[in-house]
């Protein structure tokens, strides 16, 4: 049914009801004029949106021809309705689930080294799986629209949880600012992001920073990527996390060296609690 200044009457032109200058259970064609051309123009409206959304559809498909939308895990074309990871992958990634679990692995690597209120990584890292790519895509690849985008997954399960959900804001691991200029991009800030957005919660960039420029961890041995990171990070403007539950989001936690730096530093603030929430654990 379709309303007008003198009344109601149905798209299919069948009824017609009374209105302040139209006589009463006429159809349509029969209906004054202001109504009849009210209808025309919904009616040319929804024609020319059909038509529209038609040829979007096509340039799509033709440009997908030349430049296929592909799965960043497993390399199939995606369907219009995927988004940058298919159906299958994201279905059969393997997840940890453990933000359900206390004392789960992630949290006991901060054991004895950092008082962190809850932990967790969304899914298993391995090397040369699907899965795999899906890191190496974002870090390597500068393909950003990914972290973003599996953040946004990962945020909306943290926030049906009550050990994530209360956080009041999100600080993602910093780079130095050096690699961050070469690299062009914060991978963790991407993941951060997306996992704000879902939860509802704000993200602070410029509050936590490193300080040292150190070497890459890759291929260091538990040690040395502790005394690695020793004592690089920083705090400015600490009044602003002060009396807060922070979120520290990174994209890989292997031995959690970089995140109990970050987390040791976090916590030195007045009554500051920290928890942690990466993308993958290897």
């Amino acid at each position: 049914m379709v309303s007008c200044i003198h009344g109601d009457f149905s798209s299919t032109g069948r009824t017609y009801t009374k209105g302040s200058s139209c006589s009463s259970s006429q159809p349509v064609s029969f209906a004054c004029f202001p109504c009849k051309l009210f209808y025309n123009y919904l009616s040319l409206l929804n024609r020319f949106i059909s038509y529209i959304m038609q040829m979007v559809r096509i340039i799509e498909d033709f440009f997908s021809l030349f430049y296929p939308k592909l799965c960043a895990a497993c390399g199939a074309h995606l369907l219009q309705q995927e988004e940058l990871v298919c159906t299958q992958c994201l279905y059969n990634l393997p997840k940890t689930n453990y933000h359900r679990i206390e004392e789960n692995p992630v949290e006991q690597v901060f054991w004895g080294r950092a008082k962190i209120a809850a932990a967790t990584a969304y899914f298993f890292f391995e090397k040369d799986t699907r899965f795999a790519k899906i890191i190496h895509q974002l870090k390597y690849r500068g393909m950003k629209e990914i972290g973003i985008e599996m953040g946004r997954i990962f945020g909306a399960e943290l926030k049906e949880t009550s050990r994530f959900n209360e956080v009041d804001l999100i600080i993602p691991v910093p780079l130095h600012w050096k690699k961050q200029k070469k690299r062009g991009y914060n991978q963790s800030e991407l993941i951060a992001s997306g996992i704000a957005e879902s939860m509802g919660k704000p993200i602070v960039t410029n509050i936590l920073y490193r300080a040292v420029e150190t070497e890459t961890q890759t291929r260091k041995s538990r040690y040395k990527r502790w005394k690695n990171v020793e004592n690089i990070f920083r705090v400015r403007s600490a009044d602003k996390i002060t009396g807060k539950h922070i979120l520290l989001v990174d994209d890989v936690i292997t031995t959690g060296s970089t995140l109990e730096s970050c987390a040791t530093t976090l916590l030195k603030e007045n009554n500051t609690k920290v928890s942690v929430a990466t993308l993958a654990i290897a």
